[in-house]
């Protein structure tokens, strides 16, 4: 009789090890989910900046007036804050965007804007709507990104 209660014991510990790693693959499974969603609503966001910078840029170019334009924005995304960010160099502009609350260069997040244009400027997610800026100086648009309030 004293062998089968070790077998027993044996058997209940095997089948907590087991559960276990079930519900830890399951949980793990759900973070995947939630962040490829999240980024994906992030990526949306930026390419809602670009549209709208490239809308401005076009009319500014056509009517040589400063254009603006308030873009309402989520306060955060998912439970995570956010920031987006206009940059350009001598041939392309882009936004950039990431999880936080500060801004940082050479994120791997991008969305180009197709026309050349100086792009500068940041919004941070919670902070009111952002708000696209857009003149021209010399014939060369720039496009500023900055928080309404």
């Amino acid at each position: 009789m004293p062998s089968i209660t070790p077998s027993y014991l044996y058997t209940f510990i095997a089948l907590i090890a087991v559960s276990s790693l079930l519900v830890f693959s399951f949980i793990v499974y759900g973070d995947i989910l939630r962040v490829s969603s999240e980024v994906k609503q992030l990526k949306n966001l930026m390419e809602c900046i670009a549209v709208k910078s490239t809308e401005l840029v076009t009319l500014t170019l056509a009517t040589n007036a400063t254009a603006e334009a308030y873009l309402q924005m989520p306060t955060t995304i998912g439970n995570k804050q956010y920031w987006l960010q206009l940059r350009n160099n001598s041939a392309n502009a882009w936004v950039e965007g990431g999880f936080g609350n500060i801004p940082i260069k050479g994120t791997e997040l991008r969305v180009y804007i197709p026309k050349e244009a100086v792009a500068t400027g940041y919004y941070i997610g919670g902070h009111g709507a952002a708000c696209l800026i857009c003149d021209t100086n010399m014939g060369v648009p720039r496009v500023q990104l900055k928080n309404s309030s």
